[in-house]
């Protein structure tokens, strides 16, 4: 598979499951530092009824399934997780792209300091640093970087 063979479309209600299913099994996955605070369960009720009514999400397909999803919200990318069976195949810069074209002015996130995965790739993608923090912003209570894009 390529990145010609991604598909991106916006998401629909009946994406929701499998949106928080990708969400849990990334965080598992990609981030085991990362504090237990909600089961699979209340992912599944809060990516339903929370993000996929409040935010902008858009579904990246590849082989025929969901290999993964942005959230944008204003001018903030809320979310952009890639299911780890699809990293490095081009679906995280497609869902930044997608990002970069709701937002054209511009954008802030939030990434965890210890995902030097996530940071990498923003920072390989013209993302720049703005602060570091310690976490007490954030549910996980965990350092936290918070990054910006804007167009040249």
């Amino acid at each position: 598979m390529t990145v010609a063979d991604i598909t991106l479309r916006r998401a629909t209600p009946a994406d929701a499951l499998a949106v928080a299913a990708l969400f849990t099994h990334a965080r598992d996955v990609c981030m085991p530092y990362l504090p237990k605070l909600h089961t699979p369960a209340e992912d599944r009720v809060w990516m339903r009824h929370v993000v996929f009514t409040q935010h902008d999400v858009w579904v990246a397909v590849l082989g025929g399934r969901p290999a993964g999803f942005v959230a944008v919200k204003d001018d903030v990318l809320q979310h952009l997780y890639v299911h780890p069976d699809f990293h490095r195949r081009g679906v995280g810069a497609a869902l930044l792209g997608k990002a970069q074209a709701l937002c054209p002015i511009g954008f802030r996130l939030w990434v965890f300091q210890q995902n030097a995965q996530a940071r990498r790739f923003y920072e390989s993608h013209g993302l720049r640093l703005v602060r570091l923090t310690d976490g007490a912003g954030n549910e996980e209570r965990t350092p936290d970087a918070e990054y910006a894009w804007r167009p040249v």
